[in-house]
């Protein structure tokens, strides 16, 4: 099957991670994908951004910057029906963004099948936390792009019931939630742990994580064993957290990577013995959770719904109460404390991946089920 992927992802993150991994596995499984997205996204370094596009949003009045990102769907359908010309593509598969229409008008103009990945309900997410000069237009996008769609695929049942409430009928909508490939996650030994024992996270570091609190608690751990924290990446949190690790003598426990390439995280997840899952969004579906979940590690992680679509508390995970500040701690020193527990939850997590299938191949055919008239 040729499949036309449209995208507007301008830099190298975790939307990059999620988009590079399922167009690798629909090619593995013998499909054609031709990729169309800003020229920028083929040179973007890990973790950067485009420096024009940022420079414009500060610059610009918010209605005038909404007004440029929907002037943008522009010169994006013209990438994306000179691509289409070119490539005679079978279906289109586009990840949404807020108001970016080109999957749209290029699917209704052509007659092909349109799939819509949603990872966030943006107009909302935009509204509670940037704040949007043009609300309505926003919510018009986006209940366009959702409507014409084939199906729309959201990464949880719980983003799934924001889909449904924008008048979606639920036959249009299938959860997809992300994956990880087991390749790059060898099955993992019954490690009992060392000294220290690792409590480690991946991830964009923000103060809203909670990880002041894992920093707080390994000085106050009374052991055995010695407790360290491994960080695998960079944010604006970091500096607050090494502060924090210094003020209260902790530093040689207290470690970031800063930025890792892909290639390199699976090495690192194998070292944690304990695995943090410290905040997430209410909708989300964390790739960290299935990169854990894939290495065989214990993980603690907040009792909400959208994890617990994948994680089950005392099975393949111990899940906290995030009400309770204390509660994520008090999850970890159990873990701290029972070796065996620690080997069957991360037994158990592994085997979770391999029954549900919870990878990026089983994305991919999924995927082509849903085109092929399947599901």
């Amino acid at each position: 099957m040729k499949i036309l992927y449209s995208h507007r992802i301008q830099s190298r993150d975790g939307q990059g991670v999620h988009l590079d991994a399922l167009v690798a596995a629909l090619r593995a499984a013998g499909h054609e994908v031709r990729l169309v997205g800003p020229p920028s996204y083929e040179s973007a370094g890990l973790g950067e951004e485009n420096a024009a596009i940022a420079r414009l949003r500060r610059v610009l009045p918010r209605f005038m910057a909404e007004l440029a990102e929907l002037a943008y769907s522009l010169p994006s359908y013209l990438r994306l029906a000179r691509a289409a010309r070119e490539f005679q593509p079978d279906a289109i598969y586009e990840r949404y963004n807020l108001f970016h229409l080109p999957g749209v008008l290029l699917a209704r103009r052509l007659g092909l099948p349109l799939l819509v990945e949603v990872n966030a309900p943006l107009a909302e997410e935009r509204a509670r936390f940037d704040g949007l000069a043009l609300p309505g237009l926003a919510r018009w996008s986006e209940r366009s792009v959702w409507r014409y769609a084939t199906r729309v695929l959201p990464v949880t049942e719980v983003l799934a019931g924001h889909v449904a409430a924008a008048g979606i009928p639920r036959g249009r909508i299938a959860v997809i939630p992300n994956g990880v490939d087991l390749e790059e996650f060898p099955e993992p030994g019954p490690a009992l742990g060392g000294d220290p024992l690792v409590l480690g996270f991946v991830g964009f570091v923000r103060d809203w994580h909670g990880l002041d609190y894992v920093v707080r608690g390994i000085a106050a751990w009374q052991g055995p064993p010695v407790l360290s924290l491994l960080v695998v990446g960079e944010g604006p949190a970091r500096a607050g957290l090494e502060s924090l690790a210094h003020e209260l003598g902790v530093t040689d426990r207290v470690r970031f990577t800063g930025l890792a390439q892909r290639d390199e995280v699976p090495a690192y997840v194998a070292g944690f013995d304990i695995a943090l899952q410290p905040a997430a969004v209410p909708y989300a579906s964390p790739l960290k959770v299935f990169e854990y979940m894939a290495a065989g590690c214990p993980i603690v992680a907040p009792d909400q719904p959208n994890l617990r679509e994948v994680l089950e508390d005392g099975r393949t995970a111990l899940l906290f109460d995030p009400t309770r500040p204390s509660a994520m701690w008090e999850k970890i020193s159990r873990l701290a404390a029972d070796p065996e527990l620690r080997v069957r939850l991360g037994a158990a997590a592994r085997a979770e991946v391999l029954v549900r299938d919870l990878t990026w191949a089983g994305n991919a055919r999924r995927v082509i089920d849903i085109l092929e008239g399947k599901t």
